[in-house]
């Protein structure tokens, strides 16, 4: 039987003031009390049942996607959004054990014959700010996580995807109110970044992140941000252009661009600059337009401006724009290429967010480490290359939140290694083991035994033990 959507909860969700929002808080403070360390079975229980949920509402999430953007691909929903979510939950489940158990470490000469170990112990109440472009994996991703690691959990989900949201709050409410779903206006985030978490992790724009940042430091709430920026691609003088083009096509066409670690901007040798163009826009034509395959809009009209604003600012500045000619289709954006750029234009300063793409050439591979170095340091660095040498030193010596050789995006996908940003690309890391450590406070326990008269020695001896201390340590 088809799952129906409560729309009871969904209102609920609703927060209409900051005494709501410090009420719902004040409630889950109290819920995590009543259990402040979950064992293993309670939550494998909460990320079985999360799991089971998001399997069930698939076609209404599908669906709800598609209605928030007005025409949302299956393939973005399904592949890109939901499969994540749920390989991350299993992830979890899988190796949870292992994650709780206490780290034994060695206590070391002084301290012998004491036991020294680290035990991971939930923190209490984590938030969870979910950005509109990928709901259903930016959200269930982090709160997955954070289950896993004991906690309880407040979301706030994005005014922009309300359709997504009704489904999504029905999905949290079959975890045994472990997560609170929060929805409001702007100012309802503010006020959600104010409350006294153990922990918040925010997905966004670099400017809203840093107003995060600092309502959160109020409280010294501890913060993890996944921001943005402007993701650079080198195709180095080795590469095959087809190929290049193809792995940044797949990273700029998923969910029409709208992806924090979508490619922003590409640097190659200036000699093939005109060939990658042509490339790029004839692989389009030949995988959606040809087909009549129909494309995921741009969220909404105010994206859709700013995007065309950012062409316009390009246009009037010199820019050269390469695209190609298509029906109109409302907030479809077809691919755009931009070429003889200047740092002024706006989309050079601006983390892009879409199907637009700068393409600047390069006479000699130095210029783009000293082009790469002088700007934020990006949350995702892309390197088309087989070159051993080069691979090594873009390893080495540039800084991004994480680099892909020969691809584009799927970095992010890996379950078994940390996701997050540097710089102004964000701070922390969630996914995998770290993610658990990120949502977990590391207790340090010394365990020394009842027979020993250590500390009564210490008090009584203390300048024998300066001296054989001395001795031993001091050298």
């Amino acid at each position: 039987m088809e799952k129906v959507v409560d729309l009871n909860l969904w209102q609920k969700a609703h927060v209409k003031s900051q005494a709501e929002l410090n009420a719902l808080f004040e409630e889950m403070s109290a819920l995590y009390q009543t259990e402040p360390y979950a064992n293993l079975s309670l939550r494998l229980n909460l990320l079985e049942k999360l799991k089971l949920a998001l399997l069930r509402f698939q076609p209404q999430l599908q669906q709800a996607l598609s209605d928030d953007y007005g025409y949302r691909s299956e393939f973005d929903s399904v592949i890109c959004d939901l499969l994540p979510a749920i390989e991350h939950i299993n992830y979890s489940c899988k190796h949870l054990r292992q994650w709780m158990k206490p780290s034994k470490r060695r206590s070391g000469l002084m301290l012998t014959p004491s036991k020294l170990e680290v035990i991971y112990q939930p923190l209490g109440v984590v938030g969870v700010i979910v950005p509109w472009n990928f709901p259903i994996f930016l959200s269930i991703g982090p709160i997955a996580t954070a289950l896993a690691a004991g906690n309880r959990v407040m979301v706030k989900l994005s005014e922009h995807t309300p359709h997504t949201n009704q489904v999504l709050t029905q999905v949290f409410s079959e975890v045994d109110n472990h997560v609170y779903v929060v929805e409001g206006d702007v100012e309802i985030a503010q006020y959600f970044s104010q409350l006294p978490f153990d922990h918040l992790l925010f997905t966004g724009s670099t400017q809203v992140g840093k107003l995060v940042a600092q309502e959160a430091a109020k409280n010294l709430t501890p913060v993890t941000l996944e921001l943005g920026g402007k993701s650079p691609v080198i195709i180095a003088p080795d590469a095959d252009i087809e190929k290049s083009v193809d792995a940044i096509l797949m990273g700029k066409s998923i969910n029409a661009g709208q992806i924090c670690v979508a490619p922003d901007y590409v640097l190659l040798p200036e000699n093939k600059q005109q060939v990658f163009v042509e490339c790029y826009l004839q692989r389009f034509s030949q995988r959606f337009i040809e087909p009549c395959q129909p494309l995921t809009k741009v969220i909404n009209q105010a994206q859709f401006e700013r995007l065309n604003g950012y062409l316009e600012d390009a246009k009037t500045k010199g820019a050269n724009i390469h695209t190609i000619e298509a029906e109109a289709q409302d907030r479809v954006l077809l691919p755009h290429l931009v070429t003889n750029l200047t740092d002024s234009m706006l989309v050079m300063k601006e983390e892009i967010f879409g199907p637009i793409l700068p393409v600047i050439g390069y006479r000699h591979i130095h210029q783009v480490f000293e082009y790469i170095e002088n700007k934020p340091r990006p949350l995702a660095l892309y390197l088309m290359s087989n070159d051993k040498g080069l691979i090594e030193k873009v390893r080495q010596q540039t800084h991004s939140g994480g680099l892909c050789i020969n691809d584009t995006l799927l970095h992010v996908s890996a379950k078994d290694a940390p996701f997050g940003g540097i710089g102004q690309a964000g701070m922390g890391h969630y996914h995998g083991v770290e993610g658990f450590r990120t949502f977990s406070k590391a207790k340090t326990v010394l365990t020394t035994p009842s027979w020993l008269p250590r500390a009564r020695w210490l008090i009584e001896h203390q300048a024998r033990f300066k001296q054989l201390l001395s001795k031993l340590f001091l050298r």
